[in-house]
């Protein structure tokens, strides 16, 4: 798709925009390509459009500044095209109880917005979202199982999120483009060891495999030729805290070294450490950082629900 052409899509298709509200595109000093043509086609669109510019975030998770939290909480629908995401943030949550719409383009490139997962059918991946939540919900355990590796996490009690890419209802709100269903497991109760193969936060692409352990809900070690860039992981104990399992739903998704799309990718699980409070959890720390794993194996309850990524359901 051409820039312009994405840009309408994203405001019409995905976020039901309608002549006269009020739409804010955040964006940083990195992103304001893509930040003022949503912009522009927000005002084709005949909305009471605002551009917000800030300074970029360090890390995945960073509160935005307070007049970027004001302004979201004051807005219809929010887009936030941003170098890092701040989807699990107090601002966003705020945003979402005040009834903002939100999607956040974390990471997102101008490759990204015209191509790939952005171009999928979300009424397809809407009802995938929507039915693995289901079975998430009714889940008590999950067991995710990947060449010899196991990791089991406690979801007794969480409630699931559908992230379907499709925010047209008052404080909705996740990632664009989308397609995962996620839940924060209970903090202290994952157990095992994992093999990352896809990507992860802080690194992008792996050339080779991470190696996660994993005892009382938290990080003890993490080995891999990259794991000297993910240090911040174990500088607190809520950094290392597992905050999420997730499951890709998009078929159009293509794996890029940026999370914003490789966690949606159909067939993918990916885990997160650090910050769960946006989301049903109750860990706050300096990052959320999501680990990709490809072609696993997914056990809810005890009973196989997706086998080397294709789900059986």
């Amino acid at each position: 798709m051409e820039f312009k052409e994405s840009a309408l899509m994203c405001l019409s298709r995905n976020m039901g925009l309608k002549s006269g509200e009020s739409v804010l595109i955040l964006t940083d000093d990195t992103r304001k390509n893509i930040g003022t043509v949503l912009y522009e086609a927000a005002e084709e669109l005949q909305a009471n459009a605002m551009l917000m510019c800030m300074q970029p975030a360090e890390v995945s998770g960073t509160e935005p500044p307070a007049a970027v939290s004001a302004a979201m909480k004051a807005a219809d629908i929010v887009i936030c095209a941003t170098k890092e995401s701040i989807s699990h943030t107090y601002a966003r949550v705020e945003a979402v109880k005040a009834g903002a719409r939100i999607a956040m383009m974390g990471g997102i490139t101008e490759e990204m917005f015209c191509e790939g997962a952005i171009t999928a059918d979300y009424g397809k991946v809407k009802d995938l979202t929507l039915k693995l939540c289901k079975e998430l919900d009714e889940a008590k355990t999950a067991e995710i199982r990947k060449e010899g590796y196991s990791l089991t996490l406690d979801l007794t009690g969480r409630r699931s999120v559908p992230s379907t890419g499709v925010y047209e209802e008052p404080g909705t709100a996740g990632n664009l483009p989308s397609g995962e269903a996620y839940i924060a497991p209970l903090e202290t109760k994952t157990e095992g060891c994992m093999k990352i193969d896809a990507s992860m936060v802080g690194v992008g692409l792996l050339q080779e495999p991470l190696i996660v352990e994993i005892h009382d809900g938290r990080l003890q070690k993490i080995t891999g030729a990259d794991a000297e860039k993910l240090d911040i992981l174990l500088k607190r104990p809520e950094n290392g805290v597992v905050c999420e399992l997730g499951i890709g739903t998009n078929d159009a998704a293509i794996l890029r070294g940026i999370i914003l799309e490789d966690e949606k990718i159909y067939g993918t699980i990916h885990i997160a450490f650090g910050s769960n409070i946006s989301f049903g959890g109750v860990n706050k720390a300096d990052c959320h950082m999501d680990g990709v794993i490809l072609k696993p194996d997914l056990y809810l309850d005890g009973r196989l629900v997706m086998e080397k990524g294709v789900y059986l359901g």
